[in-house]
């Protein structure tokens, strides 16, 4: 089955009240193993690489790899950009085949943000490519403010509805009290405020930083809206403390079948995503 744009699994999904879990993907193995078990649960699955991974595997390659691995298995399936830095990254994907793009410049003025989502909506959407953009700016927890909390700003409604109107996005990514990374302590959602973006913008929503984000709280936050669901750090740091581990007690000292265990480990991660955001059977 080809892969498919974001937008055609997002709409579905926010209809239908689940998520599409968005699991990042940094090599051949992951890219497969994410692919696998899905078809097994029947779910359909969002691959994202983003600024962080391509220095290991490019845009050209992740598609690649993306594009040979979806043709053998019968499962619904976009690409992603995850956190475009600029224009240009944007355009290497929508170049390399992405089926959909991010352009994050949460954290520049409003006007600008807007402005270069909609350049970035018409340069992909006449392709059948979607768009997510982000609107108030998500923090991540390893970058935390001498209060303890993290260099984040709430989602403010009535922006979301002015940009969602301003740049045709298909998704849309919130700040509601979620950050990037492993939370040390449980994340204080402001649910409220989610349901007031939801009621404004009427377009699939986006949650950032899924990972260690406590069962019911995702639960809660889709029937708000939320209909993709980004799960990086959890998948990171499973691979990396099953290598580890292996390592440490002398075994599995062949590379290889250290990364077999690992991607075992990291296909439990995965199975257990897409059982709490509802997707297993929705393929």
């Amino acid at each position: 089955m080809p892969l498919v744009p974001m937008k055609e699994l997002l709409i579905k999904a926010y209809k239908e009240g689940y998520a599409v879990p968005s699991f990042c993907v940094w090599s051949a193995e992951t890219i497969q193993k994410v692919i696998e078990v899905a078809e097994k649960l029947k779910a359909p699955v969002i691959l994202m690489n983003g600024p962080g991974e391509f220095p290991l595997v490019e845009p050209g390659i992740s598609s690649a790899i993306a594009y040979n691995l979806i043709g053998q298995y019968d499962v619904q399936a976009a690409l992603h950009l995850d956190h475009g830095n600029s224009i240009d990254m944007v355009k290497s994907c929508i170049s390399a085949k992405y089926t959909s793009v991010m352009l994050d410049y949460s954290t520049r003025p409003f006007e600008e943000n807007a402005k270069a989502l909609r350049q970035v909506v018409e340069m992909a959407h006449p392709s059948g490519i979607s768009v997510e953009g982000e609107i108030g700016s998500v923090g991540f927890l390893d970058k935390v403010t001498k209060e303890g909390g993290y260099f984040s700003s709430l989602t403010d409604p009535e922006q979301a509805l002015q940009y969602a109107k301003q740049t045709g996005v298909d998704a849309l990514a919130v700040s509601i009290g979620n950050a990037h990374g492993i939370y040390t302590k449980l994340p204080q959602f402001e649910f409220d405020l989610l349901a007031k973006i939801n009621s404004k913008v009427r377009i699939p929503l986006v949650l950032h930083g899924g990972s260690g984000t406590p069962e019911q709280d995702i639960k809660k936050a889709i029937s708000l809206g939320i209909a993709k669901v980004n799960v990086a750090s959890e998948l990171l740091k499973v691979v990396r403390e099953s290598l580890l581990s292996q390592w440490n007690a002398g075994k599995n000292l062949w590379v290889p079948a250290a990364q077999v265990e690992a991607m075992n480990d990291l296909a439990r991660v995965v199975e257990k995503w897409i059982l709490i955001t509802g997707a297993a059977g929705r393929s």
